[in-house]
């Protein structure tokens, strides 16, 4: 058992540093273009659908964020923002890369097909819909100490007059580096993925040092790290030991090919939770080999992690309609699949 938690907790650990440093290169790219972002999507209804589900495609909850926010501005229709809902795997997209990449990269491309050819279909039902393109209002002004990342006079006056938080975030970057580079964590072998791990941690780091304060304290600390890391780790540990005991105590491969049809069910009504971690589960036994790529796929049109939750506070209806329509297409895309062998 002791053994047991350990290897978890090294594998957990392993996933939290991934999704923490693909999390942070994110967010900066998000700040480093978000102020084209809105013209480029104004421009013709199919570049709505690409560029919705191209954003809700990108790993993480920042592509969806940015469809509420066009939305709710009026930029985007509500197909397109279907599309990018259904296109949205939240923050589980950063555990598959971690653990199947490639895999993880071809549902992602589906994903995006699914999400544009979804958004048209939506448009053209939306009489039947009875829905109504928001108002458009103005987008608020970016604040200026945000675009400013690549700022080297002030990344050496940060430098100069180091801040705690950016001190002990070089801190913990610094000894994930050496442990990767030791082989202590992670991959024991320089292959492509000791690579990938120890190329991203000097990724983050060198954001870690030329960013500002206000962007450290309040877009990697405040809510990339309290907000998404501690659950990522909570729930990614739990579901592996919950399906390593599982493997353990009874043979849960057969009881899940036994019933594969409910387990498809249930994965479709679990992504209707505006929330990632329970639909880690089943990332993690796809993983593992237990549940088949259907099962996957639908979850993964369903769930858009908690994307969701910003339009729950302008418009429930139009939140509660965006999810039923993902929960038909996810149950109607995975059954096919299901029903082809997949």
């Amino acid at each position: 058992m002791g053994d047991l938690i350990i290897h978890n907790l090294k594998h957990t650990g392993m996933i939290t540093v991934f999704v923490f440093i693909m999390m942070i290169f994110t967010d900066y790219l998000n700040v480093l273009t978000k102020g084209r972002m809105a013209q480029m999507i104004k421009k013709g209804t199919f570049r709505q659908y690409v560029m919705s589900s191209f954003l809700g495609a990108t790993p993480g909850c920042l592509g969806s964020f940015m469809n509420v926010s066009f939305y709710v501005h009026g930029l985007i229709s509500f197909g397109a923002i279907v599309g990018g809902m259904i296109a949205t795997s939240g923050d589980e997209a950063f555990v598959m890369l971690a653990m199947f990449p490639r895999k993880a990269l071809m549902l992602f491309a589906i994903l995006f097909v699914l999400g544009v050819i979804s958004g048209y279909i939506t448009d053209k039902l939306s009489p039947f819909l009875k829905t109504k393109l928001c108002k458009v209002c103005k987008f608020s002004d970016l604040h200026l100490e945000e675009c400013r990342c690549l700022d080297f006079k002030g990344m050496i006056e940060g430098l100069k007059k180091m801040s705690l938080v950016r001190f002990l975030f070089l801190f913990l970057l610094f000894i994930f580096l050496y442990g990767f580079i030791s082989g202590v964590i992670g991959p024991s072998e320089w292959d492509w993925k000791r690579i990938t791990f120890v190329s991203l941690l000097g990724l983050a780091t060198f954001i870690v040092i030329t960013v500002p304060d206000h962007y450290l304290e309040e877009h990697i600390y405040a809510h990339i790290f309290k907000k998404h890391i501690w659950r990522v780790f909570l729930w990614s540990f739990t579901a592996l030991i919950l399906i390593d005991l599982a493997f353990h105590l009874w043979d849960l491969k057969t009881f899940v090919n036994q019933h594969l049809i409910w387990v498809l069910l249930i994965s479709g009504f679990v992504g209707l939770i505006p929330e990632s971690g329970p639909n880690l589960v089943f990332v993690i036994m796809f993983a593992k080999g237990v549940i088949p790529f259907s099962v996957l796929l639908t979850n993964s049109i369903v769930q858009d992690g908690h994307g969701i939750l910003p339009l729950l506070s302008y418009t429930i209806k139009d939140a509660m309609l965006i999810k039923l329509v993902n929960l038909f297409i996810g149950l109607a895309v995975g059954g096919f699949l299901y029903l082809l062998g997949f």
